[in-house]
Order: C-alpha cells, then structure tokens, then sequence
C-alpha cells in the first residue's frame, strides 16, 4: 500500500493500534503517516477522523480491507462512517495479487444509502483477488438490510 502510494505520488496517512507507535518505531511510523488510535473505543474513532479531516487541507486516509488475517462474514464500518461525517469520498484501492496489479480504481461519494453505496463497492472489488482467496469475504457491512 504505502509503495504504491509513493509511485503514485499521494501521501496517504492510515491508522494503527496505538500500541504499534511506542518507542523505538514510532517516529517511523508516524513518518510513514501513520495515526495512532486506541481501538478499544471505536465510536471515537469515527470523531477523530472526522475531526482530522476538518482541520487538514489535504488528508488521504487509507482503511485497510477486512480479512487479512481471517475470513470475516461482515466488513467493519468505519470507513463508510467516517467518509460520510467528514463529507469525502471513498476511493477504492487493490492489491490484485493474482493479476499481480495494485492502484487506486474509482471513488465513491456516499450518498447515506448504504445498501446502494456498498453495491458499488461490491461491484468494484468482484473480480479483485487478494493473496489468499479462501479468506476474501463479500464487502458487506453490519448496518445493510
């Protein structure tokens, strides 16, 4: 993500637990653009992004997708959340590890219709494979009917 990012000529900012940012690593991963969150209070989350937003010009926060480490029947929501108090559009990034291609695809402007937004985002990531497809999961969030 971050190599892409840099041949791509965007600074991306991401967040991480905030265990991740103690010393001796921390510097670099705040270098890297990396925001320390404390997972353990997740509606927070959704203010402080939004809040970042507010206050930076030029943020480009890049939400890592669901099952990475395991098969997850429902994506996360925050990114959908954040995006849609903070008034900024979604861009959808890929790693196609089969096709051996990465970039950024489309954005998508949440409209409030999280059944219509997320079938945008369904339809984009269809033909999108990752390193271990057994452990792809349909994006799909808690919150759709």
């Amino acid at each position: 993500m971050l190599a892409t990012a840099y041949v791509m000529g965007v600074r991306i900012s991401w967040f991480g637990k905030h265990t991740l940012f103690i010393p001796p690593w921390g510097w670099f991963l705040r270098k890297l653009g990396g925001i320390p969150v404390d997972r353990r209070l997740p509606q927070s989350l959704v203010v402080q992004m939004a809040e970042k937003f507010k206050v930076r010009d030029n943020l480009v926060l890049a939400v890592p997708p669901e099952g990475t480490r395991s098969k997850v029947n429902f994506w996360k929501s925050g990114f959908y959340h954040i995006a849609c108090k903070s008034g900024v559009p979604i861009g959808l990034g890929y790693l196609d590890y089969e096709r051996k291609l990465c970039g950024l695809g489309m954005f998508v402007i949440p409209g409030g219709n999280v059944n219509a937004d997320m079938d945008k985002i369904r339809a984009f990531y269809r033909n999108i494979r990752g390193k271990y497809p057994d452990l792809e999961s349909e994006p799909r969030l808690q919150e759709e009917t």
